[in-house]
């Protein structure tokens, strides 16, 4: 049996915890659906669900290592706690049982999967399964409502026959209708049928046709924010400079190399845009004079003139009717303040400040800060209504986690705008 086409979870992370209940069973089959739809998953299992079926079962299906231990050495120095809780869309506790509400909402921390729960700031969502007179009692209905006043999505549960011989409320729900609940936290939302434009990536500056200034600048903050925006509903286009990175489904994208190149193909459609997003590094200067040949090596200095390239963030926000700008700010130090300082020059609508960071001895990219890394923190800068400095902050996660994080403070603000 297929999953219906409808359902979709392409691209999305999810952390898929298993607990000690009979349904556990059926958790096996809900990872092979979630892969299906086109879901990244890997599995943690509590100490009692390793006594109904095995993480064995798990990482074959998942091709993934299974997590079970808080104090494990190994994971630790990969994929631990802190990691999975970062590396998380979504996290979907099936089967969900009376002993893990209790701790969830206790807020434990002393096993692996209650300690993830904690650390993340991911959606988390449980499918209840247990004995239909569990399920009814004070002690775990009065732990659900401590759970859903925190906002954690509570599929199910069915009622019927149980595996106790009793029939009730308190069965999990089958694997299709917890995909379809799933799908739905990623449903199109507040900025449906908007026209969004966003830049991307580093711009290089020919030099010579072999040489060139440039930046390390990946563009993943970019197009992620990018498919953050077609769940959100946007029409989105995305003008990338020269990076390797697959287009996000149902994106018009624009390829261009230079800082002029990016700043005529943003202006040839910025009319019609009802939301621009500077998220590229763009090279503020380029070779005043670009060589038709490679120039040779010959003597021991080398001056090269520059000139200021547009400045394209500046440019759209001064339209006589600009659309909502959200820029970017960069910066190896100082950066709530520079922040602050380019919002307030270029009459932005939003900025979003991060520190960059990188160490070219790092193996692992999680290390880095920024550029290059999958991962970011962001501070978020505008000004109220009484022309105060507002800002939220998005701690440090991937990249692809902050862009839907950001784009829905940036839907809400955009709606407030339109009222």
């Amino acid at each position: 049996m297929t999953s219906s086409p409808t359902v979709s979870l392409h691209n999305k992370n999810i952390l898929l915890a298993v607990c000690g209940g009979i349904a556990a069973y059926k958790s096996a089959e809900l990872l092979r659906r979630l892969q299906d739809t086109g879901a990244s998953v890997r599995v943690v299992m509590t100490a009692a669900a390793c006594e109904f079926i095995t993480p064995l079962t798990f990482q074959a299906l998942s091709g993934h290592p299974v997590h079970t231990e808080l104090l494990d050495a190994e994971a630790e120095s990969g994929m631990g706690h802190i990691e999975l809780a970062r590396w998380a869309d979504l996290i979907l506790i099936a089967p969900a049982t009376a002993n893990t509400l209790a701790r969830l909402a206790g807020g434990r921390a002393d096993d692996l999967l209650s300690a993830i729960c904690l650390a993340s700031q991911s959606p988390l969502a449980i499918a209840p399964a247990m004995n239909h007179v569990m399920w009814s009692s004070a002690s775990t209905q009065q732990n659900l409502q401590q759970l859903l006043s925190r906002g954690v999505h509570v599929f199910g549960p069915a009622s019927g026959h149980q595996a106790c011989g009793e029939s009730g409320e308190g069965r999990m729900l089958e694997a299709e209708q917890l995909l379809q609940a799933s799908a739905q936290l990623f449903m199109p939302g507040k900025l449906q049928g908007v026209k969004l434009m966003i830049t991307a990536g580093p711009t290089f500056e020919p030099i010579d046709p072999v040489r060139y200034i440039g930046n390390r600048s990946s563009g993943k903050m970019g197009f992620a924010l990018a498919e953050a925006a077609v769940e959100q509903g946007a029409q989105v286009t995305l003008v990338a400079g020269p990076v390797q990175l697959a287009t996000p489904d149902h994106v018009t994208r624009i390829d261009v190399q230079t800082a002029q190149q990016m700043y005529d193909a943003v202006m040839q459609q910025i009319e019609q845009q009802a939301i621009f997003i500077a998220s590229a590094a763009v090279a503020d200067y380029r070779p005043a004079d670009v060589q038709s040949e490679k120039i040779k090596k010959s003597a021991q200095q080398f001056e090269l003139q520059l000139q200021r390239n547009p400045d394209i963030l500046a440019s759209v926000a001064a339209l006589e009717n600009p659309p909502f700008t959200l820029g970017f700010a960069a910066e190896t130090h100082n950066e709530k303040d520079y922040a602050i300082g380019k919002l307030q020059a270029k009459k932005l609508n939003m900025i979003a400040a991060n520190k960059v960071a990188y160490d070219s001895d790092a193996s692992d990219t999680q290390q880095h800060s920024g550029f290059v890394s999958d991962y970011n923190a962001l501070q978020v800068f505008w000004q109220d209504e009484g022309n105060n400095i507002a800002q939220q902050a998005f701690p440090r996660a991937r990249k692809t986690q902050l862009a839907r994080q950001l784009l829905d403070l940036l839907a809400t603000h955009y709606q407030n705008t339109t009222i």
